[in-house]
């Protein structure tokens, strides 16, 4: 278990930090939602959670407890194994096929549903 930590910001500032105006351009952040209310912005003052790839099949999940993030295995993983979560993103919008190529995933999962989004 490890915890993701970082800068704790409020939605609207880091929607100021990181702003999604050129739908072309692929967003990458360390951004992590605990809340309506509270952002993990992992890119200032993170630790390696931060480095955890996405897996549409993963072995870990990401666990919200008393206002921190943390990533727990699910299964046992093998030495050497590379660690993975459903970033499971969402959002607010209706997930269109554009949406969906704008989060693209590459996992090479067999159940790889071809992007970061979560299913609505």
């Amino acid at each position: 278990m490890i915890e993701y930590a970082g800068e704790r910001l409020t939605p609207a500032e880091s929607d100021a930090r990181y702003p999604e105006n050129d739908p072309t351009v692929r967003h990458h952040t360390f951004l992590f939602a605990i809340d309506d209310d509270v952002v993990i912005d992992a890119a200032v003052g993170g630790n390696d959670s931060r480095w955890i790839n996405h897996s549409c099949d993963p072995n870990c999940d990401a666990v919200v407890e008393d206002k921190r993030i943390w990533i727990e295995a699910i299964r046992d993983i093998e030495r050497g194994e590379e660690l993975t979560y459903d970033y499971a993103y969402e959002l607010p919008e209706r997930h269109t096929a554009a949406a969906k190529r704008r989060y693209p995933c590459n996992c090479g999962s067999t159940k790889c549903r071809g992007t970061l989004l979560t299913r609505k």
